[in-house]
């Protein structure tokens, strides 16, 4: 295989994208939507990649109506951008060439849920909240918690992990199947809903991940969990951002089987403290779950507290009640917008990283050092279970010297992780932001087999173009 040069794509006609809205608005009627406000909310990302939006958005209802708006796209070659709830980060649902942005949030059935199999077959709209109000009562849940309430088509296409990742895995350890419309309109499924196969290509994992870029994700199947008999949470201090990264360490390495373990720097205590009136110390915190029996998650919290005190942490204040541990998670989970409080006015830049788990004190602590001597605001908080973390700084766009120092200092901060042997993103994913990192991670030939693929799925590169490859 060798590699060949990217070729540029320009937008379509007008009179091609005229035609598109034309049979659309024919089909979809009102579900078809081109004023300003709703183009430029599909364009909308939480960073500061600048707002592109599409020509026009619609909002199909089932599988049979986004494989007919993908055949009409394809016909006169108009982009075509899955859309879930738009809570990604680097630019992923921005439209740079225009197009038909594909808005999944009215494809809300839960379709099935096999509770003697531990398994529910969704439709992409349905969020993880909504899912798992729905399955309490059955006494299961569907454990990947990113935080922002996420559409389970979104999560997929992302290959979404979150707080609970460090126990049940990501995205792509818990989507069993996929129903997926292809470039052509075809309509794909990808697997059964048995808990393992070695039939053929893995294209579940092909198309978990992918960003829209080789398809449009139309039903899931995802695996569940039982609801855990007893859950233990609670928060630990340090003294410094590495002691509680030893701890961490410490232990995933001794087998510990905690079920959450996050990270928060002093910089983010102090911003959650303003969001979420919570009157912590404004030191390194651990924010930590267990999940078991009532025995189990007692003798985990203690055996936890005694390996934090080796590292200087401490006291571990644990609690079980669930509108303690409620208050603690959401507090974590509204970090993106407790830190905006450190810094009124400015643009959150938020971005993350991972390393092996053996680099991750080493990384944050270049990390640190390196924030400082940029002069930046830039929070950190983090799954450090698995060794990802992310930074957030606070940056005044109108100062343009300041923007060039923030740049600078992420650009560091991905080639220090990459140095450690680590990947530019754990769980944000590439979207536009991203891409220039992917040679330096995987080499030129790796790159090239993802074009390849790229190419032989979506020929006319109509697919979520501008993403992850450059073709």
């Amino acid at each position: 295989m060798t590699n060949s040069t990217p070729r540029p794509l320009a937008r379509p006609a007008e009179s091609a994208v005229a035609a598109v809205i034309e049979g659309l608005t024919q089909r979809f009627g009102n579900r078809v939507v081109t004023s300003d406000a709703v183009r430029w909310q599909h364009g909308h990302t939480l960073t500061w990649v600048p707002n592109q939006p599409p020509d026009a958005v619609v909002f199909p209802r089932t599988t049979e109506e986004v494989a007919d708006i993908v055949r009409l796209c394809a016909a006169h070659r108009v982009p075509v951008i899955p859309f879930g709830t738009g809570t990604s980060l680097e630019g992923h649902v921005n439209a740079p060439f225009g197009g038909i942005s594909v808005d999944t949030s009215q494809m809300k059935r839960i379709i099935a849920v096999h509770a003697e199999d531990l398994d529910a077959v969704v439709e992409p709209g349905v969020t993880r909240k909504e899912l798992n109000e729905h399955l309490r009562d059955q006494g299961l849940f569907f454990p990947i918690d990113p935080g922002a309430d996420a559409s389970i088509g979104g999560m997929a296409a992302t290959r979404a992990s979150g707080t609970n990742a460090v126990r049940y895995g990501t995205m792509k350890d818990n989507v069993l199947a996929l129903t997926v419309v292809m470039p052509d309109g075809s309509v794909v499924k990808t697997a059964s809903r048995a808990k393992k196969t070695s039939a053929g290509y893995d294209l579940t994992r092909l198309i978990v991940g992918s960003e829209g870029t080789l398809g449009i994700i139309t039903e899931i199947t995802l695996r569940l969990s039982g609801i855990p008999e007893a859950v233990s949470a609670g928060i630990c201090p340090f003294p410094s951002v590495r002691a509680a990264c030893d701890a961490v360490i410490m232990t995933i390495q001794s087998g510990l089987p905690v079920a959450r373990i996050e990270l928060l720097d002093e910089v983010m205590m102090r911003g959650v403290n303003l969001h979420s009136k919570l009157g912590l110390p404004e030191t390194p915190m651990l924010f930590l779950e267990f999940h078991g029996t009532e025995a189990g998650v007692k003798e985990q919290a203690e055996r936890f507290g005694e390996i934090a005190a080796e590292f200087g942490g401490g006291p571990f204040d644990w609690a079980t009640k669930a509108e303690d541990r409620t208050r603690l998670w959401q507090a974590r989970h509204d970090a993106y917008w407790a830190a905006l409080a450190l810094r009124p006015g400015v643009q959150s830049v938020a971005t993350d990283v991972c390393v092996p788990i053996s680099r991750l004190a080493d990384c944050l602590d270049e990390t640190k050092r390196d924030i400082e001597a940029a002069g930046l605001v830039a929070p950190i908080a983090g799954h450090v279970g698995d060794g990802n973390f992310h930074t957030q700084p606070l940056v005044d766009m109108n100062n343009p010297e300041e923007v060039e120092r923030c740049k600078a200092f992420i650009d560091r901060l991905v080639k220090r992780a990459l140095a450690m042997e680590g990947t530019c993103t754990g769980e944000h994913g590439v979207g536009q932001k991203k891409m220039q990192y992917l040679e330096a991670e995987h080499g030129a030939a790796t790159l090239d087999v993802m074009r390849t693929l790229k190419r032989a799925i979506d020929p006319l590169n109509i697919m979520n173009p501008g993403k992850i490859v450059a073709l």
